[in-house]
């Protein structure tokens, strides 16, 4: 697909995005940052963001750590694909994330910790989200949940724990995440 992009970029009036190279694409996340401390009232322990292009948490980490240096930020990834943990690539359903290499901006020190969490457990929450709370999301918003959960539960109840849910469940609606459910 990244190949196919190319060769369409080079016709008259297409335009590549490369999120994956993109050295300016974490800059378009600073007011993400600014937002999610202005909604937590500056009071925001730690991030919790699911990582494909690398992009997002990168900029959110760096948005948030210059209003606070001891913000956590937690990355996850698919367990069956746990490649920024030194395990191998494979196959998942978790859609937008865990791309089976490391994204070429990916620097570990973003971080503070990476959690897997599988695909079964991502659907499952992402279903539960749907049924329960009216957050009607996809796969990776079910993994950034099963992930914020973890960390909420480990943190306390003082803590202050933010994901993101990363888009609608209209596009799953075909897939094995909401069909024949």
């Amino acid at each position: 697909m990244m190949e196919r992009a190319r060769e369409l970029a080079q016709q008259p009036g297409a335009f590549y995005a490369d999120q994956f190279n993109n050295p300016d694409a974490a800059d378009g996340y600073a007011s993400l940052a600014q937002e999610l401390w202005a909604q937590t009232g500056g009071s925001l322990d730690a991030f919790v963001q699911s990582v494909g292009t690398a992009q997002c948490i990168t900029g959110v980490a760096r948005g948030l750590r210059a209003r606070h240096p001891r913000v956590q930020v937690i990355a996850v990834e698919p367990s069956e694909s746990a490649v920024l943990s030194g395990g191998a690539p494979g196959s998942h359903k978790i859609e937008g994330v865990g791309p089976g290499f490391v994204a070429p901006i990916w620097r570990p020190e973003v971080a503070d910790a990476i959690q897997t969490v599988s695909t079964a457990d991502a659907m499952a929450v992402a279903r539960r989200l749907a049924r329960e709370e009216a957050i009607f999301a996809g796969t990776s918003t079910g993994a950034n949940v099963v992930a914020a959960l973890q960390v909420a539960a480990r943190l306390g109840p003082q803590a202050t724990v933010v994901t993101l849910a990363c888009d609608s469940g209209l596009k799953y609606l075909s897939t094995p995440l909401f069909s024949a459910r």
